[in-house]
């Protein structure tokens, strides 16, 4: 049976405008730090009879808490594609960092889709180390455990598919259950890798993000999204500004982007 195709958009809300390239790669030249922003994306799946949100970005508080400049709310991005956050019914949740689950009161219906190692490791002993858990926020993680004890989260298998042309994968890394999303598009199998990899530079040289929980296992993560797609346009990387420069806006809103329509020339 054929699978459906679905329209992919990445919402870019927010940005970190004085990030510098020695903050971006473990291995790299600790003289050069020059400027190399990074943006704060999450991402809609979308046909006409589906509504899948990928990650749920933060909130303008947490973006004046982590010094981040907001561009727009997710959800009022979302309300420019004609889609209620309070219809959302679907989350999957890459990963627990702030930036990717900071938002989830804006979807009170969602059910949660991730790796239950994930929530083992965000609640763990892993956590005694502020290293570590500075990337998460207490609060967030709290809003994910209540809704995983009013029936609202769902624990998922290291490979599965959610929905007809719609599968996770787990590949660890960046964190102990970061997951990647494969969708079926028009244009073919598009992969968001979230934060498995940041930028496409991350995959072209095969370099670690410092933010790492395993380094073999990002690394590895970079070999197999680079295996599976088609080519580096197949894959969108969680915080390249390039992405808003090499895809279509919509209506020319450049905070929303069709990742499902064919790179620009």
């Amino acid at each position: 049976m054929e699978k459906p195709t679905y329209e992919v958009y990445a919402l870019r809300y927010a940005e970190h405008k004085q990030r510098r390239r020695n903050e971006n790669f473990i291995a790299h030249d600790e003289h050069d730090n020059s400027l190399m922003p990074s943006d704060f994306y999450c991402w809609l799946i979308k046909s006409d009879d589906l509504c899948v949100l990928v990650d749920t970005g933060f909130s303008a508080k947490m973006a004046k808490t982590r010094n981040r400049h907001y561009h727009s709310s997710p959800e009022a991005l979302l309300a420019e594609l004609d889609i209620d956050a309070v219809s959302i019914k679907h989350i999957i949740v890459t990963h627990m960092h702030y930036d990717h689950i900071g938002n989830l009161p804006a979807f009170p219906n969602a059910v949660l889709y991730m790796q239950e190692k994930e929530m083992h490791y965000c609640t763990g002993r892993a956590m005694y180390h502020p290293f570590i858990r500075a990337p998460f926020d207490p609060e967030n993680i709290s809003n994910a455990v209540l809704r995983l004890h009013i029936g609202k989260v769902r624990f998922l298998s290291a490979e599965e598919e959610l929905f007809p042309g719609i599968s996770i994968q787990l590949v660890g890394g960046h964190t102990d259950g970061m997951q990647i999303v494969k969708v079926n598009t028009i244009r073919g199998i598009l992969i968001l890798a979230s934060d498995a990899a940041h930028f496409w530079e991350h995959l072209q040289k095969n370099t670690p993000f410092p933010i790492v929980k395993s380094i073999p296992e990002m690394l590895f993560a970079h070999s197999e999204l680079t295996r599976m797609a088609v080519d580096l346009n197949h894959i969108i990387p969680g915080h390249d500004p390039a992405v808003r420069q090499r895809f279509p806006h919509w209506k020319n809103n450049e905070n929303i982007v069709q990742l499902h329509l064919n790179p620009l020339e």
